[in-house]
């Protein structure tokens, strides 16, 4: 299992450019198959524009209690990349003059940042309709200033989203690591006991699944009901929804795809699958990331492969939604990730 990120290991993928170009060379150069935005252009759908505003997603660190095999983020515990309080400051402006009805906290783990809880406590004042964090679910048990994740969760009313790649241990232990699926069912066990998850509860918990290997996932409500039904036989734990999530081929799921010989059978696969259908709702379209830094990104893809928003706008400290309305979104092959099948967006299918 990994230990280390690629930025830690040195490796030639932690150079966002050189997968660009591995992303762009070879069957694309080729004209094999298809580049993106001829594909796109194809359906007519061809510049993609931002909407207005609707979902606020933040980075607020790369660090992370794990290193997961396929983490696109290539977060772990070497990753020192940290939103500082300063940047978090001008995030809350944001918040508190935007109409988005989202606001989405990722990482890494964000639960380790230092200021996490504060940015939380501030950022629930400003009464966005739906506020997530996206939890490992591992962190709850990774020492005891977590265990109280639950109660802070809920004191706050956050929606928890958190990943969980199998309803197996051997499946979860080998994306994710050993020990990692049960630290998992003791996480949402805590979750379960305050009443996250539980049918009708207005405390939200959700599941994300992505595929081990070099697949596409499967049905999501198929999904849903085979996770709910293990999940609540094996262990009482209940949840709400499963988000099936593709794996895009960028940082160490594109490192896996490469040493394992997969990766142009994995790129035929999903521009074999590409749905039109998914493009008129992939997540660019209403969503803006934020990283750790404060740099504004289409998305939390592009944000790992550093394609920042094509806009005189670059920075949250500069937000003007006038501007950033209606920009061409920035692209490249990787994005047939999320137009592949019913489609693949942080909140699952869009198709």
């Amino acid at each position: 299992m990994l230990s280390k990120s690629l930025k830690r290991r040195e490796s030639e993928l932690a150079n966002t450019k050189r997968q660009l170009e591995i992303l762009s060379n070879g069957i694309f150069q080729d004209g094999e198959l298809p580049k993106f935005n001829d594909k796109i252009a194809e359906s007519q759908q061809f510049p993609l524009k931002a909407n207005l505003l609707e979902i606020l997603q933040i980075n607020v660190g790369y660090m992370c209690n794990q290193v997961c095999e396929h983490c696109h983020v290539d977060a772990g515990p070497d990753r020192k990349e940290i939103m500082t309080r300063e940047t978090m400051l001008q995030c809350l402006e944001v918040i508190k003059k935007t109409g988005a009805h989202t606001l989405d906290l990722t990482g890494g783990a964000p639960e380790m940042n230092p200021n996490f809880r504060w940015f939380v406590e501030e950022a629930a004042k400003a009464g966005i309709k739906d506020f997530i964090v996206r939890s490992n679910l591992t962190i709850i048990r990774a020492n005891k200033k977590y265990h109280d994740l639950p109660e802070f969760f809920k004191k706050h009313n956050i929606h928890v989203v958190s990943s969980m790649p199998h309803w197996t241990r051997g499946k979860t232990d080998k994306q994710r690591g050993d020990g990692v699926f049960d630290k998992s069912i003791q996480a949402l066990k805590d979750l379960n006991a305050v009443g996250y998850g539980i049918p009708d509860s207005p405390l939200k918990l959700d599941l994300v699944y992505n595929p081990s290997g070099a697949f596409l996932p499967g049905d999501q409500a198929s999904l849903e009901k085979e996770f709910k039904k293990a999940l609540l036989e094996d262990f009482n734990i209940q949840f709400h929804n499963l988000f099936a999530i593709t794996n895009l081929p960028i940082s160490r799921f594109l490192d896996y795809l490469i040493a394992s010989e997969n990766y142009e059978d994995y790129m035929y696969q999903l521009v074999d699958a590409f749905n039109p259908a998914a493009v008129a709702n992939v997540m660019c379209t209403n969503t803006l990331s934020v990283s750790w830094d404060g740099y504004l990104y289409d998305c939390d893809f592009n944000q790992m492969l550093n394609l920042k928003v094509n806009s005189k706008v670059k920075h949250i400290k500069d937000y003007n939604e006038a501007l950033l309305t209606g920009r061409t979104v920035v692209t490249s092959q990787h994005c047939y990730g999320c137009t592949a099948g019913a489609g693949s967006s942080c909140q699952g299918v869009v198709a």
